[in-house]
Formats: C-alpha cells, sequence, structure tokens
C-alpha cells in the first residue's frame, strides 16, 4: 500500500524548479552545441562551392557562377540567422541563471517579463521553432511565463519573411570568390551578357553541391 501512495505522490508531486531551470540550460547548451556544427557543416561546403565558382569561370560560365554564388549568400545569411539564434540562447540562459539566484530566497520560480520577451524572440527564428515552443510550455506550466496561445505562435511564425537577394550582392561575391579568374578573361568573354548566350547547365555535381548546402541550411 505505502509503495501504491508513493507512486501516486510521485505523479502530483511538483517538479523542483531547481531542477526545471538546469534542464532548460542544459537543453539551451545543448541548441547552442548543435548551431555550432551547423555552421561548421554550412562552412566546409561553401568552401567546395568556391572551388565550382572558380572552375565555372574559368570556362567562362556565367550563368553557374551566378547560381552558386546566390546560393553562397544564402548560405552566409543562414550563418547570421544561426549566430543570432545563438545569442539568443545564451541571453535566455543568463536569464535563467538569474531565476536561479532569486529561487534561493523566495523558494520558488517567479514570472518574468525578461525571459518572455526572450523567448518571444527567439521562437520568431525558422531554426528554433520546435525547441522554444516546447520549453515554453514547459515555463508557462512552471509559472515562469504566460502561456502562449497557437494562433498568436502561428501568427508570429507566419510574419517572417525571406529576403531576396540583390544583383549587387550576387556579382560582390562573385568578385570576392572569383574576382581575379574573371579579370584575367579577355574582356569580351567575361562581359555576362556575352558568357549568357554560352552558359550551359549546372553539371549534376554541381547541382548535387547546392542541394546539399541547401540542407544544410534548413536542418
Amino acid at each position: 500500500m505505502a509503495g501504491v501512495l508513493d507512486s501516486i505522490s510521485k505523479v502530483f508531486k511538483k517538479p523542483d524548479p531547481k531542477e526545471l531551470v538546469r534542464k532548460w540550460q542544459a537543453d539551451l547548451r545543448a541548441e547552442q552545441r548543435k548551431i555550432e556544427r551547423q555552421i561548421r557543416d554550412i562552412q566546409f561546403e561553401e568552401k567546395k562551392v568556391h572551388k565550382v565558382i572558380k572552375d565555372a569561370a574559368k570556362r567562362n560560365d556565367m550563368a553557374t557562377c551566378k547560381v552558386l554564388a546566390k546560393e553562397v549568400l544564402h548560405s552566409r545569411k543562414a550563418i547570421g540567422r544561426l549566430y543570432v539564434n545563438k545569442a539568443q540562447m545564451m541571453s535566455i540562459g543568463n536569464a535563467l541563471t538569474e531565476q536561479l539566484a532569486m529561487l534561493r530566497v523566495s523558494g520558488t520560480l517567479q514570472k518574468s517579463t525578461d525571459v518572455m520577451k526572450l523567448v518571444n524572440d527567439t521562437i520568431r527564428l525558422p531554426e528554433m521553432q520546435k525547441t522554444m515552443f516546447e520549453m515554453s510550455k514547459e515555463m508557462a506550466k512552471a509559472g515562469l511565463i504566460e502561456e502562449m496561445m497557437n494562433d498568436a505562435i502561428d501568427s508570429t511564425l507566419d510574419n517572417e519573411s525571406l529576403e531576396e537577394e540583390t544583383e549587387e550582392e550576387i556579382e560582390k561575391v562573385l568578385l570576392e570568390v572569383a574576382g581575379e579568374t574573371l579579370a584575367a578573361l579577355p574582356a569580351a568573354k567575361a562581359h555576362p551578357a556575352a558568357a549568357a548566350a554560352a552558359a550551359e547547365p549546372l553539371a549534376d555535381e554541381d547541382d548535387e553541391l547546392r542541394e546539399r548546402l541547401n540542407a544544410m541550411r534548413t536542418t
């Protein structure tokens, strides 16, 4: 009988606030490590794309150069977002450390508008939506933040817009990656209009490289 009562009490017993905060901090650190790995993977693949761009420039295939330069630009913007994600994770972790300090005095979690704002900002980031949605439910249940309604979250996610790359940005990447190669081409050949007429479709291996890079950005 005592064993049954113990099992029932464990089911209804409120989680230890300190354990909850430490769990969230551990989850945040795990996400930061995942972000760091993703950044390294994207940068590694980008170096391969640089070589392909230079090879395409040597054969005056400007169409392929521009397509791949756009992929490099996509990847760099993805890396920028990932660094923002990591900074947000660190900010939430710092706010939770402050909560731990207050726990020693009050013994309970205090509702925090700072944590609520950080969670709201982070849940807008596409790469963090699933993780932060689950964590926000746990935080609301523990009384740390207000409960986020599904329709409010959906509205937040719908407001995210993707920036379109400009021709100027693409040309800048091209010059950075293959500027010397392009400068060595005869003037007529190096002109984009002349190259467009003779442009070849992307080789299978180039297309595969694009797909790998794109998959890493959306992981």
